[in-house]
């Protein structure tokens, strides 16, 4: 019986798609272990959509007049998302990114969970920012508080981006050498996190990890 090499089995699989014969899907749970996979990917999209929405509402906020109808209430709703919920939903992906372990023992927050953070985080930011602004040359105006929103909402959102890549990669090396670890059991129901899970999150997203040792 003859074998195929690597070479020969990886030619007779692309045949077999080009003619319709196979089709190749992605894993959905395969996740993506370098910084471009992973915004190519369709778990970026999160990243290019609060940029997006970041980016239009600040185009709209000095493009839009207040008198042209229709197209101001766009720039009211954007108004609204980019200092109701984008500050805050980038500043809760940065503390609990999607792929990381929490101290509450739940690998992903509930989307009901990062909803009512994001609101209430939003609504502690934007007051923080606006009495910061207060006591600069610039004041309390359209302009400085568009921009410095903006400039929250990358921050925290490129530092989300960034961590949960880096979880990811290690998390992969992590299944690599521990690949047996048991499943958390389906019928156990996590605690909410708390404000000192949150704060611990925190102080251990920016801490330099350290090499496992063998």
């Amino acid at each position: 019986m003859n074998r195929l090499t690597e070479r020969e089995a990886v030619k007779q699989i692309l045949a077999l798609q080009t003619y319709g014969s196979l089709r190749l899907e992605e894993d959905p749970n395969v996740q993506p272990a370098t910084l471009s996979g992973y915004l190519r990917s369709s778990r970026g999209l999160w990243y290019w959509l609060t940029i997006g929405l970041a980016a239009a509402t600040t185009l709209a906020v000095f493009t839009v007049p207040e008198g042209l109808y229709l197209l101001v209430y766009a720039r009211y709703t954007l108004g609204s998302i980019f200092v109701l919920w984008l500050p805050g939903y980038s500043f809760i992906k940065a503390l609990f990114p999607t792929r990381v372990p929490v101290p509450t023992g739940e690998k992903e927050l509930d989307g009901i969970e990062r909803a009512a953070l994001s609101v209430g985080m939003s609504l502690a930011l934007v007051p923080i920012a606006g009495l910061l602004l207060n006591y600069t040359p610039w004041g309390i105006r359209v302009t400085p508080v568009t921009l410095s929103l903006l400039g929250l909402t990358v921050a925290f959102a490129t530092a989300a981006l960034l961590r949960e890549t880096a979880a990811t990669e290690e998390e992969l090396g992590r299944e690599a050498w521990f690949p047996t670890s048991s499943p958390r059991s389906p019928t156990s129901s996590p605690a909410s996190p708390t404000v000192d899970a949150i704060w611990l999150r925190f102080v251990e997203g920016f801490r330099t990890p350290k090499g496992e040792s063998g």
